[in-house]
């Protein structure tokens, strides 16, 4: 097993000076691991992951990322580690200015990757998007606009991807398809994190599940190779 990825101890989480969303939250992402964090709307999922992804420090507590404690990291250290994380939001924030391909493009850009068109006209077309690449965002469907937004957050093979239901658009099938992408990504060494509250993605895989209660974390499965 690979060190850990990700590491949580006793965080807690609160907006401004309302209660707290996340409470005592402790657990460890092992190095290519493929995890499911489940729970009821509203149970500070989506907080969860903005604390891994550094949107957002947290109250209290200690999280450690890629071996790094983020209390004690110098601000100079934060953006590296941000560039080894691919994360599908919920929103998906792509870039209306740019066609579907140049937004899934824009990473390998940002690292300074050159020769990349195999790479981003393979996976949009994975993806079912081949014949949409010089579509810009807003003439896309919810579906296709989620389906670049996966496709920009994998592109890269980031060391860590995390999802923010990244099947809450899309057809059943395309879910399954998009999943099984997760999981050629997660042998290939990338652990991954997807945030869903669609149970028959769960119980289609033996990957491991943690559940938010309250604001706590349950761990519901033991940790397993994803098998799709």
């Amino acid at each position: 097993m690979l060190a850990p990825m990700v590491r949580f101890e006793n965080v807690g989480m609160r907006y401004g000076s309302g209660p707290e969303v996340l409470r005592d939250v402790t657990f460890v992402l092992e190095g290519g691991s493929f995890t499911f964090l489940t729970g009821l709307s509203g149970a500070g999922k989506t907080t969860l992951l903005k604390l891994i992804y550094l949107a957002e420090p947290p109250s209290r507590g200690l999280i450690s990322l890629f071996g790094q404690d983020l209390a004690i990291a110098k601000r100079a250290h934060l953006p590296p580690l941000r560039r080894r994380i691919g994360v599908v939001f919920q929103d998906f924030r792509l870039l209306d200015h740019l066609s579907a391909y140049d937004n899934v493009a824009l990473p390998l850009r940002l690292a300074g990757k050159r020769d990349y068109a195999h790479d981003v006209e393979e996976l949009m077309a994975w993806v079912g998007l081949g014949d949409r690449m010089h579509a810009r965002p807003p003439t896309l469907s919810g579906g296709e606009q989620q389906r670049v937004a996966i496709a920009r957050a994998v592109v890269a093979r980031p060391d860590l991807l995390i999802a923010d239901e990244p099947t809450g658009n899309v057809d059943p099938e395309m879910g399954a398809r998009l999943i099984r992408l997760f999981g050629e990504l997660n042998r290939l060494g990338t652990t991954v994190l997807i945030a869903t509250h669609d149970r028959s993605l769960v119980e289609a895989t033996r990957a491991k599940e943690i559940r938010l209660v309250d604001g706590r974390l349950v761990e519901l499965r033991a940790p397993m190779r994803v098998a799709l």
